[in-house]
């Protein structure tokens, strides 16, 4: 009776979110994904540039040049972007840092898609525990968000190539943030991301070697399936369906997709743990269990917690403490 009550919570708290969620205009974006590609005007075309990313060892690596001026006052880190997007507020980016008061440890939180606030009790939780929380606002959200807007319809959409665009800015963000924090003095980074932000998370430590420990909420490797499968984006896929098969689709975001970094997830320096909700609508269960074992037969062996919860009820205690307490040890000891 219990979890018939929560299946029906998850649902509530999803129908929520589909309010202000609309279906809007497929297009390839080709130009915002792999900018110098010149005309792209077929999805086959788009996707052998995607191929082509995935093979590209440097395709989430900012190019170099000076580094940004970090503004840091109270709680509050601001430095701009790496990449210039067409929304001029999403081009600066802001994290809240909770001090724990010691050098040693740093996590660097991706909160989830349409994010209304930051996680303040998870990040009082890990201060505590003498580990320092930087919550980076992803894209188009919370001070980034695109003006008149009533969710963060440009960080996932039936826009192709904004999609890739706006999760491989979020990416080098991410980088640009753990290299200042290396800077700072930080000995150890580590990464967590809650849904949405778990792939960018994922895209981070596969390519940051800074990165020492990840731990990824509600995650899977295939972004594509997800968005194809996933009760929160039913929206994103009407717009796709009628212009690009779920096939194509994956072939499309295959930059995105955890899966193909599963050699580099599998590094021996890189301690990774997976929370995984046995009850998700968003992230299906049998998409997860594929990145589990993708990354297995890689040769990783991450620590992994399965609950038996929904997507959105993970934020409830019990869930949400047994997922704390896991990824404390994580931080703590390793896996």
């Amino acid at each position: 009776m219990f979890h018939s009550w929560l299946d029906r919570w998850d649902e509530r708290r999803a129908a929520r979110g589909d309010a202000v969620k609309t279906t809007t205009r497929f297009a390839l974006g080709a130009d915002l994904a792999f900018p110098g590609a010149g005309r792209v005007e077929s999805i086959t075309e788009f996707c052998a540039l995607a191929d082509h990313a995935v093979a590209d060892p440097g395709y989430f690596d900012e190019p170099t040049g000076a580094d940004p001026t970090f503004e840091f006052e109270d709680d509050r880190l601001r430095f701009r972007s790496g990449m210039s997007s067409e929304v001029e507020e999403n081009n600066t980016v802001w994290a809240k840092v909770t001090d724990s008061g010691s050098r040693g440890q740093a996590l660097v939180v991706f909160h989830h898609w349409n994010a209304s606030a930051r996680y303040r009790q998870i990040a009082r939780f890990f201060a505590r525990r003498g580990i320092t929380v930087v919550e980076i606002a992803l894209p188009y959200h919370f001070e980034r968000s695109r003006p008149g807007s009533l969710y963060a319809d440009h960080m996932l959409s039936a826009n192709l190539g904004r999609t890739i665009q706006s999760l491989r800015q979020a990416a080098w963000d991410g980088r640009k943030l753990i290299g200042w924090l290396q800077r700072e003095g930080y000995g150890e980074i580590s990464v967590l991301g809650m849904s949405l932000g778990s792939w960018v998370a994922g895209l981070i430590a596969a390519h940051e070697p800074a990165v020492s420990k990840a731990a990824l909420f509600l995650t899977a490797g295939r972004l594509a399936d997800m968005v194809w499968t996933g009760r929160a984006t039913q929206a994103i896929r009407e717009s796709l369906e009628p212009a690009i098969d779920q096939e194509d689709l994956r072939r499309a975001w295959g930059p995105l997709d955890l899966e193909k970094y599963a050699h580099l997830l599998a590094r021996d320096d890189l301690d990774l743990h997976l929370v995984l909700a046995r009850r998700d609508t968003v992230v299906l269960p049998d998409l997860s269990d594929r990145l589990v074992q993708t990354l297995k037969d890689a040769g990783a062996n991450p620590g992994i917690l399965e609950l038996n919860c929904g997507h959105y009820s993970l934020s409830m205690p019990p869930y949400i403490l047994w997922a704390g307490l896991s990824t404390a040890r994580l931080l703590r000891h390793g896996r």
